[in-house]
């Protein structure tokens, strides 16, 4: 009996022991809203887009060039290029970043605090200043004689035109105000021509996005010439909804565009004439095989029909 009981007090201790040295399992405690676990908020898991560039910013990719830029958005070249302080020939590098508007202005800075502080003690000096003004009237009748001085002294002056006696002089500028409007009758001086043969499937509207230029129908590979003489300044596919796209510049306010080409015949600084082939229709970004052609006024669409002869 003692052995049995001596065995039964040493498993007990046992099984106490061993209770002892095991962690009691996790409870998770519900009735508090606090002890819930709560989801990690990794910087990861909720990305935030960067916030755009007050006036937006365009970063140069290859293929890129300053008249693309400005005419992807609506912009004259050298409005552009003096807000990024780019001088001629306008050459732009990879990774550069364009700015498409001006900076906004800095906020001025509020001084308000110290100025309502000085006008109560203005009212004390101003009634004693009132006393001098009369006291200023009275030498103002001495000095009335001197003028009267330099009066006569003016006809002696006078008397030399009398002697040369040239009223043409003054006739002469009324007459310089007629050249300018002979000048703005003779519009811009350029030539221009169709640049395909097909029909017009759409016109021009002014302020519809859609409607910036006017589409000319036609089948794939027929001629794409130059509507008037220029110098190609884009030649690429880098501007969406255009497709292949050639834009020439005809002076320092006039550019025209052609979209939806197959192939392209002249790259960018080439000179081109009036009537010469530089691409071949296609359907490039198109539903159809058709020219897109747009002319452009200082950065802005304006009607092609104002240039284009009648058919």
């Amino acid at each position: 009996m003692t052995r049995i009981r001596t065995c039964t007090a040493a498993s007990l201790a046992l099984l106490v022991a061993a209770c002892a040295t095991t962690p009691p399992a996790p409870v998770e405690d519900r009735s508090r809203p606090g002890s819930r676990p709560r989801p990690s908020a990794s910087p990861a898991s909720t990305p935030r887009a960067p916030a755009p560039a007050p006036g937006g910013v365009h970063r140069v990719q290859r293929g890129d060039t300053l008249y693309g830029i400005a005419f992807r958005n609506g912009m004259d070249v050298r409005e552009l290029a003096r807000i990024n302080r780019i001088g001629p020939p306008y050459t732009i590098y990879v990774g550069q970043d364009i700015r498409l508007g001006e900076a906004p202005p800095p906020r001025p800075m509020a001084a308000a605090p110290t100025r309502p502080v000085t006008p109560p003690s203005a009212p004390a000096t101003r009634p004693v200043q009132a006393a001098p003004p009369p006291v200023a009237s009275a030498p103002s009748s001495t000095t009335a004689p001197r003028p009267a001085t330099s009066v006569t002294q003016v006809p002696p002056a006078s008397a030399p035109p009398q002697v040369g006696a040239n009223p043409p002089v003054v006739a002469a500028p009324p007459p310089a105000a007629a050249p300018p409007p002979a000048a703005a009758a003779s519009a811009s001086g350029i030539r221009w021509q169709w640049p395909a043969e097909g029909a017009r499937l759409s016109g021009f509207v002014a302020g519809d996005p859609t409607r910036q230029g006017i589409d000319i129908s036609g089948r794939a590979g027929d001629p794409v010439r130059a509507a008037a003489d220029g110098e190609v300044v884009y030649s690429g596919n880098g501007l969406i909804g255009y497709g292949e796209l050639i834009i020439i510049k005809h002076n320092t306010s006039l550019l025209s565009a052609y979209g939806h080409n197959r192939r392209r015949l002249v790259q960018e600084g080439d000179k081109v004439e009036l009537g010469q082939q530089i691409a071949e229709m296609g359907s490039t970004s198109a539903s159809r095989d058709m020219l897109h052609f747009e002319i452009r006024k200082d950065g802005k669409p304006v009607d092609p029909a104002a240039f284009l002869p009648r058919r």
